[in-house]
């Protein structure tokens, strides 16, 4: 077999590199400058079980997670998993206390004095927050530049500038794609572009149910170690996405000024809630649009010849590792992945 894998962002690029490791010829199809250039470097990369929302089939990809990063890390050079854990609380001690609210696996109850050791640059610890020690994050942009390089290293070629304008079909049959710079052929082609899947794909599989959602992340320079974990709190998510560097979730707006107000305002709320923070500045923020499929990540073949493969996913970044091993094992044992059963999409021929 061969591949076009359509985008360079974390999951055409785990895609890509899983393939190439296993010798399938691949190329991979970016319509930006780099890796990374889109939704991928808008993501704040929280890795692990508290965070990310499993819907549909996502869930039965949960336990793999923490592993393929791991295994990433030991494979790739100059990638790291940040294993910072987190702290969440809700706002009120009633609600993060309350005997109802379930803890996960893995996840602690803790209390003032224990999130005050473990953030101790935290002005105000809560009196009680749940810490997972387990989580971790990374950085998208670093970790998806280190896959498309370990892809090349294994014979992949890259085009960048390329934009993909339709699925080149003859007699119902997918052949490969249409440039601007004219077609590129394979037997198989991976759709991997977020929420430009659906466009692609409509001619052959119209059933893809893949919203867009905005997310707004602000970039900010701060003293190394200011932020300890991961800390969530009802009001911002922030993490030192490497050293001296802050990724914050900025509540997102709709209109330029609205929302540079609220970078603002969620900016003079971090310096408030931590010691230490005068020095921080504010280097931008940017929206990515995320792809929200309705009932969970969409992954299999979308057509009947087969010729058509799709993968499209929320939490793209927590996913990515484990759903690039299980592509590439499918695509080239030609047996379907049980793990995969719920994330398949609706076949329209």
């Amino acid at each position: 077999m061969s591949a076009l894998v359509i985008g360079a962002g974390i999951v055409g690029s785990s895609v890509a590199y899983h393939l190439a490791r296993r010798g399938v010829p691949v190329t991979l199809l970016e319509q930006g400058p780099a890796p990374a250039a889109g939704v991928t470097r808008d993501s704040f990369a929280w890795i692990g079980d508290s965070k990310a929302d499993w819907p549909g089939g996502a869930r039965d990809l949960r336990e793999y997670v923490l592993a393929d990063h791991h295994r990433l890390e030991a494979e790739l050079p100059h990638t790291t998993l940040r294993r910072t854990g987190s702290l969440s609380w809700t706002g009120t001690p009633a609600e993060d206390a309350r005997p109802g609210l379930e803890l996960g696996p893995g996840q602690f109850r803790i209390g003032r004095s224990d999130i005050a050791a473990l953030e101790p640059n935290l002005r105000h610890p809560p009196e009680q927050a749940i810490h997972t020690p387990s989580d971790a994050g990374v950085d998208p942009i670093a970790l998806t530049r280190a896959l498309v390089a370990a892809a090349v290293a294994h014979g992949t070629r890259v085009l960048y500038n390329t934009s993909v304008t339709s699925l080149q079909v003859t007699k119902g049959r997918s052949k490969g794609v249409l440039t601007p710079a004219g077609p590129r052929t394979a037997s198989t082609v991976v759709l991997t572009a977020g929420i430009g899947v659906s466009q692609l794909c409509e001619p052959l599989s119209p059933h893809l149910d893949v919203a867009a959602s905005p997310a707004t992340l602000a970039r900010i320079t701060a003293p190394p170690g200011l932020v300890k974990a991961i800390v969530a709190r009802p009001d911002f998510e922030v993490r030192e996405v490497q050293e001296g560097e802050l990724l914050l979730v900025v509540p997102h707006v709709e209109g330029s000024a609205a929302l540079a107000r609220s970078a603002q305002l969620a900016f003079q709320r971090l310096k408030m809630a931590f010691r230490g923070s005068e020095q921080c500045r504010l280097l931008g923020y940017r929206t990515g649009r995320r792809p929200m499929p309705a009932h969970g990540p969409v992954i299999g073949y979308a057509t009947r010849d087969r010729s058509v493969y799709v993968a499209v996913m929320h939490s793209a970044i927590c996913l990515a590792p484990t759903v690039g091993r299980l592509i590439a094992d499918e695509l080239t044992t030609d047996r379907p992945a049980p793990e995969l059963k719920r994330c398949r999409p609706s076949v329209a021929r």
